[in-house]
């Protein structure tokens, strides 16, 4: 039996369907389709589409089961999120596949995410056994002070399409282990990686109604989670515009709210630089897992001396880039994710071709009927104003311009509404140093691709990628499931 299979004894048809998991029933009638970005006319998934009663429902469930799974000792509840881990790891193959089909991405790159969720279980499920509070001196006789961690009781998640299974991965996995209870709305195109993380946190024991997840459109589905009294805190990945409307709600009423949002990433290439380094520094970054990461590279700013260098060997390095469908074992850059993100990156090509600028990578015609394929783009001589080096495009497309010299450089990374991750190659340790201090970025990387994180570190980012309170990943990502308190206690 597939891993994907949800009832005993289901159809090949079955295998491909989601539902809703609400108080440990999978529940809804499988109505919306997801097709194949790579493979035209090729079912991918199925699932329901939620309603403002579905929400209602799941947070009632989360609500009753939150007080029990709370009263349990973190090690137990820790014991849980590792089993889920293996589970995952167990049917990596399964998931990874599945990842493939409905999300467009390379079965490498997915099995690697599978990994990923697979290890952010485990990690934050050894925090179970953790110190989650300190014992502090007391200027009053005969009285210790200890500090302690309460969960925020029923939290919501919102997760996007583009890390299906590893982001709701992280982002559960701290909220479960401080012990709160989830509902989970997970992206349309995606909805079998969801399920997966859920199918392996049930078998791994979690107790029923500890973490619900309801699909469909976020108007309806995130729209009543935002606005539930009983959501104590929301968690959402996605875009600056639909984030900051949640941030809004939640802030009306006084609920806790964590957003991770776009990014327009740059790079600074200096004169030291070795170019063939660097641009595989900017290649990985740029059109790894097809651009769709808000970490991913979209702007490099290059100095005169190694600026010719530098272009032909990225131009090189994006023809390595080779695209086609995930599951071929050849192709090293996966199809777009949907129709909607294709015009947008073929839109963003053609619209700056038009305004004069020079095209040495790429294409932006293409099948408008056939696979979603799009391959890697680099563009240059461009002005610094321009949209393609100022708007998030979310596709294989880098844009190179010339800098003078290092600090108009810097100038030009910070001069962004977005402040997710920005980047620096150079052979010179003061340079660097000084540009991890001064970028207005979360995230810096010396010599190494703007996207990729360890699970370990804090990661968000600053001005309109993140609301810039509360970091997710490592264990600072528990500050946002959890509130403190403060006891004197008198001996």
């Amino acid at each position: 039996m597939s891993s994907t299979t949800l009832e005993p004894n289901a159809t090949a048809r079955e295998t491909l369907t989601a539902r809703h998991l609400i108080n440990g029933q999978w529940l809804g009638e499988a109505s919306t389709e997801r097709m194949n970005p790579a493979r035209p006319g090729e079912l991918a998934a199925l699932s329901p589409s939620g309603t403002a009663a579905d929400v209602d429902a799941a947070i009632t469930a989360a609500a009753v089961a939150q007080p029990a799974w709370a009263a349990l000792p973190a090690p137990s509840r820790g014991a849980v999120l590792i089993a889920a881990g293996n589970f995952l790891i167990e049917r990596q193959a399964a998931i990874a596949e599945d990842l493939v089909r409905e999300e467009g991405k390379t079965l490498a790159e997915a099995k690697g995410e599978v990994k990923r969720a697979s290890d952010v279980l485990r990690f934050f499920g050894s925090l179970g056994w953790a110190a989650t509070g300190e014992v502090l001196p007391s200027g009053l006789p005969d009285t210790t002070i200890t500090t302690r961690r309460e969960p925020l009781g029923v939290v919501g998640l919102i997760t996007p399409w583009n890390f299906p299974i590893a982001i709701p991965a992280w982002k559960a996995a701290p909220a479960l282990i401080s012990g709160n209870a989830v509902v989970i709305k997970p992206a349309e195109l995606t909805p079998l990686s969801a399920t997966h993380l859920a199918r392996a946190l049930q078998d791994a024991g979690l107790p029923a109604g500890v973490f619900n997840v309801v699909h469909g459109k976020g108007r309806v589905v995130g729209e009543a989670l935002a606005r539930d009294t009983r959501i104590a805190g929301l968690s959402f990945t996605g875009s600056t515009r639909v984030g900051l409307g949640l941030q809004e709600i939640l802030n009306a009423r006084r609920a806790r709210v964590q957003l991770e949002m776009g990014g327009k990433n740059g790079v600074l290439v200096l004169d030291d630089a070795d170019p063939a380094t660097a641009a595989q520094v900017v290649a990985a970054g740029a059109f790894g897992l097809t651009g769709q990461a808000c970490t991913a590279t979209s702007r490099v700013y290059v100095t005169p001396g190694v600026k010719g260098r530098f272009l032909a060997a990225l131009v090189a390095e994006a023809a390595q880039y080779t695209a086609g469908e995930g599951l071929d074992g050849t192709s090293r850059m996966g199809a777009v994710v949907s129709r909607q993100q294709f015009e947008q990156d073929r839109e963003a090509v053609r619209a700056a071709v038009e305004r004069g600028a020079n095209l040495l990578h790429g294409t932006y015609d293409g099948d408008p009927a056939g696979a979603l394929i799009f391959p890697a783009a680099v563009l240059t001589d461009l002005p610094a104003d321009d949209p393609a080096v100022t708007e998030e495009i979310f596709g294989p497309v880098v844009a190179v311009l010339e800098v003078p010299d290092y600090e108009a450089g810097l100038a030009a990374i910070n001069d962004s509404r977005y402040g997710l991750t920005a980047g620096i190659c150079t052979d010179s340790l003061a340079l660097a140093t000084d540009f991890a201090a001064r970028a207005h970025a979360g995230v810096v990387k010396v010599n190494r691709p703007t996207a990729g994180l360890d699970l370990n570190v804090p990661f968000g980012g600053v001005k309109d990628s993140s609301t810039n309170t509360f970091r997710e990943q490592g264990r600072s990502a528990l500050d946002f499931f959890t509130w403190g308190k403060t006891v004197y206690t008198g001996i």
